[in-house]
């Protein structure tokens, strides 16, 4: 028996639908008007719905959302970034707190699976990870969070770091992180000796951080693919930024660009403001993967962001000179489709047997949305309205004329 019928809603397409909802889950979505018996008829008034939004690389153990403001202060290389942020967050609020604040705020804007990359190292131990997790433990049955344990200061260069990484795995991170194996490690093939062997031993996935530019960033993603490939982890590795593609030329990208699709190696972008970085649809061409999440959040590393996913995919398109409907639903599939197809969430999106989990937004179709980024909300969750106001938008004479529409 059906629980729940939402009619007069528009997909992305901007065409009529419909969704059933039995036991939270949807049991069918289409323009058809099903049989609702004895179920509560939820008038949507021509309102879009798309999927929740996934965050594929957030750092809540850095922001500063949920803690006073900070004004920026300039680096002049990431050693400096790293001392810099670690004082910063030695005078601020608990991490958990601040965690709380940022997974409470990205909720509310309609995410509902992060991947959060967790600082792991010789100075802070596992105290950021057991934080987090904390956080993540009081919004369970909200927004699903995969940690990322993310040697931030390196690997070889950090001694200890190694054992910690592996330490946070069996502690229940489910990936494992890297960052510039060359330029702040020094040493390539031993960083990636460790992340890949800790991954293998223990079933876990892979995201390694990857600034390095040009041609000596391509190298390192050869090297990324082949041990990929080589593992045969294809499907559980990423990396995020890779600058790197967005500084060569369309020959040294389309031979990487293969090889990592052949590898199954998914790449992550932001689309940050001030550096070139990966042709998305160039890469989606070859095969590659690609998704967005909204990085860092208001911390030492910039003062930009809120945790609006919707926001991102916008800006992912505003910067990737994204005009038509088709790209800017590529830009929408990098924040919905694409990050939960990597962090492996099932039952996800606008099907039949899906959990009944979706964003109401007012917008004729999802390629408006992307472009507008309207604000105003309404969250259901297996298969309820998130709250009662957010309930109260759709009262229940509309509801009454809808039932027998």
């Amino acid at each position: 028996m059906i629980d729940r019928v939402f009619v007069n809603a528009v997909g992305a397409d901007g065409k009529p639908i419909n969704l059933a909802v039995r036991d939270g889950r949807f049991v069918s979505i289409g323009p058809e008007r099903v049989e609702t018996g004895g179920a509560e008829v939820v008038d949507l008034k021509g309102r879009l719905v798309l999927p929740g939004f996934v965050d594929g690389h957030i750092h809540l153990d850095k922001s500063f959302v949920g803690d006073r403001w900070r004004a920026h202060h300039a680096a002049a290389t990431l050693r400096e970034r790293l001392a810099a942020e670690k004082e910063a967050l030695a005078s601020a609020a608990p991490i958990a707190q601040r965690a709380e604040a940022l997974i409470r705020q990205a909720a509310s804007f309609g995410t509902m699976a992060m991947r959060s990359h967790v600082d792991v190292d010789a100075t802070t131990g596992l105290t950021h990870l057991h934080a987090v997790m904390e956080a993540r433990e009081k919004w369970r049955d909200v927004v699903d969070i995969e940690l990322v344990a993310f040697p931030q200061a390196g690997v070889v260069s950090c001694p200890g770091t190694a054992d910690l990484l592996e330490a946070a795995v069996r502690e229940g991170a489910e990936v494992v992180g890297g960052i510039d194996p060359t330029t702040l490690d020094g040493d390539a093939g031993r960083q990636l000796d460790i992340v890949f062997g800790i991954a293998q031993k223990h079933g876990v996935k892979i995201d390694i951080h990857l600034h390095e530019p040009g041609e000596q960033g391509v190298e390192q993603l050869h090297r990324i693919a082949a041990r990929t490939r080589a593992g045969g982890l294809a499907g559980k590795v990423t990396v995020s930024h890779a600058y790197a593609l967005g500084d060569v030329d369309a020959a040294p990208l389309g031979r990487v660009a293969d090889a990592l699709a052949e590898a199954g190696v998914s790449i992550m972008t932001n689309a940050p403001g001030d550096r070139a970085f990966p042709p998305v649809l160039a890469l989606r061409a070859a095969g590659v993967r690609v998704f967005t999440g909204n990085d860092n959040i208001q911390d030492a590393w910039w003062p930009y962001g809120n945790g609006d996913m919707l926001q991102r995919a916008m800006l992912v398109g505003y910067r990737s000179g994204f005009y038509t409907d088709e790209a800017l639903l590529v830009a929408l599939d990098m924040a919905t489709e694409a990050g939960a197809a990597v962090l492996g969430k099932p039952g996800y999106g606008l099907k039949a047997g899906n959990e009944a989990s979706f964003v109401i937004l007012k917008a004729e179709n999802a390629a408006a949305a992307v472009a507008a980024a309207p604000a105003e909300r309404v969250i259901v969750r297996r298969g309820r309205f998130e709250s009662d106001a957010a309930r109260l938008q759709f009262e229940p004479a509309t509801l009454a004329c809808a039932q027998h529409g």
